[in-house]
This record gives C-alpha cells, structure tokens and sequence, in this order.
C-alpha cells in the first residue's frame, strides 16, 4: 500500500490467514452493513446476524432503506465491529427464503445473542445471506505487516 509503510508479502509482512478472519467473523457482535441508494448515496446501519456457511448472513425489515437498496443493488460491503482487528467482506446478497435456512439462522442468532426470537419473526423480515468475493483484514498491533486481501 503506497505512502503506508506497509510491507509485501515477500518484505516480512506477517499476512494473516483466513481463519483469523473467520473467527472474527463468528464472534462479531455487530455487523456493519454498506449499501448504495438509487442517487449512488451511501447508506451504513449495524445490524445482528452470524457467519454460517462461508457467509454472513442478517436480516432487515423487507421495506427497509437496506432492503430496498440490496433488491436494486445486491452488491454490499460488510464489516466486523471491533476497529482494532477489523474484517472487511465485500460480496453480493441472496435473499434466503427457505424455510429450513431461517430455522437455523433463528437459532444461531437466539444462541449468540441469548435471545428468544420466534422463527416467524424472521421469517416475516428479510434474510440475506452474502458469500464474500473479495475480503480484508488487518490487526492495529501490526498495522504495517499484516494487511490481507483474501479473494474467492
């Protein structure tokens, strides 16, 4: 990265392997969500939700500005929520509608957030689940050495 400092693979940059990113991914209270509105505005709100299946999954109400957005533009970035060792997931949503899949997001998410959310609710509401194509991370500690851009 140009007028960082930071190093190159081949200059003793300490690249991080992708199961540092999963673990972040996992244990990640928050996930930030970026869309895109119609006039090319940037839209970002925090929402619950859970890595499962090679892929972040959450949920928003169906007439969210989110939503809305993801149903014109299923592109979307996602990050973790600790700045200190933060993951960037960049990929486009599907829009998960079985009902099987929304069973066991309903109990991931009941389980990581110790709640008791009735399946219907998610059911009612919009769930996406979004496989990364491209993904970066990097640790505050080392920030020179360990940039990582992960592709799929």
């Amino acid at each position: 990265m140009p007028g960082y400092g930071i190093q190159g693979p081949t200059e003793g940059g300490g690249l991080l392997p992708w199961s540092w990113a999963v673990e972040r991914l996992i244990s990640s209270h928050d996930y930030w969500v970026a869309t895109v509105d119609a006039d090319g505005q940037p839209a970002v709100m925090p929402v619950w939700g859970s890595w499962s299946d090679d892929a972040v999954w959450f949920s928003s109400g169906p007439r969210s500005r989110r939503a809305r957005n993801l149903e014109r533009d299923p592109r979307c970035t996602i990050t973790t929520d600790n700045p200190l060792e933060p993951v960037v997931v960049e990929g486009t949503v599907s829009r998960v509608s079985d009902h099987a899949a929304v069973e066991r997001f309903t109990a991931r998410c009941n389980e990581k957030y110790e709640t008791d959310i009735p399946v219907e609710f998610y059911a009612e509401n919009a769930l996406f689940r979004v496989p990364p194509t491209v993904a970066y991370g990097l640790t505050e500690a080392d920030f020179s050495g360990t940039p990582t851009k992960w592709q799929f």
